[in-house]
């Protein structure tokens, strides 16, 4: 029988032996971020630079369609160096941003790398209560630990977060919470991890109403904020029913369930995970209602973290120590946040971000709109290996590629849809995502593990998404 952990302790049951990879296919993610460093490097010493106008100054303004033009790129000895960038002239990255590439990204990620550290707190006093086992054992009481109840509920409402509201990053809180769930019904850690990650990475693929992917994407294109969300809401529909019979088919024997228990809350319990609810609610109030960003999302940690606890009576010797134990825990998550910002940067430095966006624009020309909008998917799905922040490719790729597809039949509503099916789908799977691999360290899953399990899966939803596509051109979508 599984036996929960005493608050603060860990439990002293082996993990299952399906979560244990074996060592020579286990790919360390911080070097598998270094790794695509020196590939983006390479590739600013392969690809020509070039640029378009932008409407502003802005890092991640939108760019004037039909202004590209090609910069010299002066290549030798002197360009292993780095220099200072000069107008109108561009130079390959020298290897030497190996190095310098790092800070940067960590100093621009700061805000986001600062919230996920104090997540980190907040969960370690959150664990320390107690309140977090009791609760899964509430929830195992109540479903009977039936998967066929928890799984459908959990990934809908899960899902229904991101697709509607665009919440990705809240769930690292959860993610523990999950794997904990599915170690007390018998399953794997995979189980609890392919739920969360697939309910949250197909809401972001279909954005029904997520307002951090239409509210840029959208208005951009030409057309009304949050128009065509009957087609995105069957895409999600069909999608997360798939993702759900893949979760049900996960981890199945890997340990004993645990015993169910039916007794009530504890009062201290139930006020902590109110309060832990609150902050989620808090979180999508203050984002969506008054613009809130990380620096908000931080705060809101902080006293969360101060009222558990209060509430769980623990002295404040105590609690700073949890808090800062729970940070550590975080580290890993937040330097690959920091990583997959400093790819960008490499690329944006070596200005071939533009090239290739308009190499792809220039072979659509003249190809049926059936072929055009697959097309228009997989060049998002390549900008999203390179760029996986989703404002960054709205602003490249979106005020080029639709002029171009509207020429071949193509409307600019189906090309929001590409954007965002190409999108989505890499971030599933992509190794330069950042918040996936934060997710999998926070998890303790193997990236190697995830892509084997993700693999199939991919393929299928990559097929669906053409599909879509072609049905979108066919209906006048």
């Amino acid at each position: 029988m599984t036996v929960l952990a005493e608050p603060g302790q860990q439990s002293d049951v082996p993990p299952a032996q399906g979560n244990t990879p074996r060592r020579r296919l286990t790919l360390d993610p911080v070097l598998m971020m270094l790794a695509a460093m020196a590939l983006a490097i390479a590739l600013t010493w392969i690809i020509p630079s070039g640029q378009h106008k932008r409407v502003s100054e802005a890092e991640n303004a939108p760019v004037v369609a039909g202004t590209y033009h090609s910069l010299p790129k002066p290549i030798g000895l002197d360009s292993l160096l780095p220099h200072a960038p000069t107008p109108g002239v561009a130079r390959p990255v020298s290897p030497v941003a190996m190095a310098t590439a790092i800070p940067q990204g960590l100093i621009k990620t700061a805000p986001l790398i600062v919230m996920v550290l104090l997540l980190g707190g907040m969960f370690g006093i959150l664990r320390a209560s107690g309140a977090l086992d009791a609760g899964i054992r509430r929830l195992l009481g109540v479903s009977g630990g039936r998967p066929i109840i928890l799984v459908p509920v959990l990934m809908i409402a899960l899902s229904a977060g991101s697709t509607f509201l665009g919440m990705v990053t809240e769930y690292l809180l959860l993610i523990p919470v999950i794997l904990a769930l599915g170690r007390n019904i018998g399953r794997n850690d995979m189980f609890g991890f392919a739920l969360i990650t697939l309910a949250a990475k197909i809401g972001y693929l279909a954005s029904v109403t997520n307002p951090f992917a239409l509210l840029i994407a959208q208005p951009i294109a030409g057309v009304p904020v949050f128009s065509g969300l009957a087609f995105r809401l069957t895409v999600w529909a069909v999608f997360l029913a798939i993702a759900m019979v893949a979760v049900l088919r996960t981890g199945r024997g890997a340990s004993e369930p645990a015993e169910l228990h039916h007794e009530p809350l504890a009062g201290r319990h139930l006020i902590v995970l109110l309060i832990a609810a609150a902050t989620l609610v808090t979180l999508v109030t203050g984002s969506i209602g008054y613009g809130w960003k990380d620096v908000e999302f931080s705060a809101t940690f902080i006293v969360s973290a101060a009222l558990m606890a209060i509430v769980s009576r623990v002295p404040p010797a105590r609690a700073v120590h949890l808090f800062v134990e729970g940070m550590h825990m975080m580290v890993l998550a937040a330097l690959l946040v920091g990583l997959g910002r400093s790819v960008e940067l490499i690329l944006r430095d070596g200005q071939i971000l533009d090239t290739i966006i308009e190499a792809v624009s220039q072979q659509i020309h003249g190809l049926s709109p059936l072929a055009v909008a697959p097309i228009l998917m997989g060049c998002e799905m390549l900008l999203t290996m390179l760029i996986p922040s989703t404002s960054a490719k709205a602003a490249l790729s979106i005020p080029i590629l639709v002029p171009i597809a509207a020429t071949c039949g193509v409307s600019a509503q189906t090309t929001v849809l590409a954007f965002l099916l190409g999108n989505g789908l890499v971030n599933i799977f992509a190794p330069t995502s950042g918040m996936l691999l934060a997710y999998l360290a926070t998890a303790g899953i193997p990236y190697t593990q995830w892509f084997r399990f993700i693999l199939p899966l991919f393929a299928l939803f990559t097929l669906l998404s053409v599909i879509a596509l072609m049905i979108a051109v066919a209906t006048g979508y």
